[in-house]
């Protein structure tokens, strides 16, 4: 019992995780794209 619930609780922390890894990249990306949009070369 004590085993399936360490593997549940790791598998929630692995979750939560993840989408907090996306969502940074996803900001880091579109941080990206706004520099190129203004850069004076466009």
């Amino acid at each position: 019992m004590k085993k399936l619930f360490t593997l549940m609780l790791l598998g929630v922390v692995l979750v939560l995780l993840g989408c907090n890894t996306w969502h940074g990249f996803g900001q880091d990306l579109e941080k990206t794209g706004e520099k190129i949009k203004k850069s004076p070369n466009n």
